[in-house]
């Protein structure tokens, strides 16, 4: 086996995704690859997004809230407003000729948390006090209490606050805390660094090293489109 890699929501941006993957000399069949969801919705090619990720032998996938609104789209054609203003327009743009099977199959088939060597990885967060196994889905691709409690905790300088050695979340952009890499408090690290939106940038992690490997911004890849805003 080869090393492994977590990265953040992709949200469309397939040249960020490259880029990553070049800079990491990832191979597609040794190394692991653990998707924290959300490969969906923003930049205009998630059907190439997806497709990549789809060349990976040792593929972990994770589903986030946006998949879950394009798989709700792939299956019967739902669109609603908030999804679609979302992001969720460049998604049926990309589909507009065909929606392979493959793809909707790794959606219906991604997992809401995944856990390894007692590191948790999932794409919103989760209720520390209840057994992961009996969490609701909606709290586990929603979710962004956990991140929250995290860096209040670690700012009143605890270092610790599940019994997980560490934990890997998307779904919130760093951008929101004005910074542009991995956010680390406690024992969380928030990996989605802003791929979605205009100034943000896709990141991906060694879990073993913790060396990152980054885009260019998404927004200078994708001239004249905006992203999720």
């Amino acid at each position: 086996m080869g090393r492994r890699f977590v990265i953040g929501d992709i949200h469309g941006a397939y040249k960020a995704l490259l880029q990553c993957f070049s800079k990491a000399n990832f191979n597609y069949k040794s190394d692991i690859l653990i998707c924290l969801g959300d490969a969906c919705d923003g930049w205009p090619e998630v059907s190439q997004s997806v497709q990549e990720l789809l060349k990976i032998k040792n593929l972990v996938y994770i589903l986030g809230n946006h998949d879950e609104w394009a798989l709700k789209w792939f299956t019967n054609g739902e669109a609603p407003d908030i999804w679609v203003t979302q992001g969720g327009d460049a998604t049926i743009e990309s589909y507009k000729s065909a929606i392979p099977a493959r793809h909707i199959k790794l959606l219906q088939t991604a997992l809401l948390y995944f856990e390894l060597e007692n590191r948790i990885f999932v794409h919103g967060g989760f209720d520390p006090t209840i057994d992961i196994r009996q969490q609701e889905e909606e709290m586990l691709i929603w979710d962004r209490s956990l991140l929250y409690s995290a860096i209040e905790m670690h700012e009143e300088g605890i270092e610790k606050m599940t019994g997980y050695d560490e934990i890997y979340i998307g779904h919130t952009p760093t951008l929101n805390f004005g910074i542009h890499e991995p956010l680390k408090a406690c024992e969380l690290y928030l990996m989605d660094t802003g791929a979605g939106y205009r100034g943000g940038v896709l990141t991906m992690m060694d879990i073993d090293t913790k060396e990152t490997y980054v885009s260019e911004r998404v927004d200078l890849l994708y001239p004249g489109h905006y992203g999720r805003g």
